[in-house]
């Protein structure tokens, strides 16, 4: 009872002082703590650790970043940027959360998808259930 089930485990796992460069597509859980420079898509979560340099163009379901990253960051789901955290471009998500102390230098865009956005203004237009 006491114990917490951990529905998914790291599917990829770039270490320290690794490089790598190209493209990344994954599904499940990702985690950085070496460097990485090209694209990264994914049908799940992205970690990228506090030791992790990535430049990159990032697509995820959930994104969370304590290290540093260079490119837009695109999530269907949340960004999550953490100390020491460092982001140097554009995000977008429907939830984006900053603790205090990270670095962040670019724009943020906060939106559902189309279908949510959608759903969303049906929902308004029909009035209360």
């Amino acid at each position: 009872m006491g114990k917490k089930r951990r529905d998914s485990a790291v599917n990829y796992f770039l270490g320290r002082g690794i490089r790598q460069e190209g493209e990344l597509r994954f599904s499940g859980q990702a985690h950085l703590e070496g460097e990485f420079q090209g694209r990264i898509h994914g049908q799940g979560t992205l970690l990228v650790g506090p030791t992790a340099e990535v430049q990159a163009e990032i697509e995820a379901n959930q994104v969370i970043i304590c290290g540093q990253v260079s490119g837009n960051v695109k999530a269907s789901e949340r960004i999550e940027l953490k100390k020491p955290g460092q982001l140097y471009g554009d995000v977008t998500a429907p939830l984006v959360v900053m603790e205090e102390g990270v670095r962040f230098e670019g724009r943020c865009h906060m939106a559902l998808d189309e279908k949510q956005e959608e759903a969303s203004r049906l929902k308004l237009l029909s009035g209360p259930a």
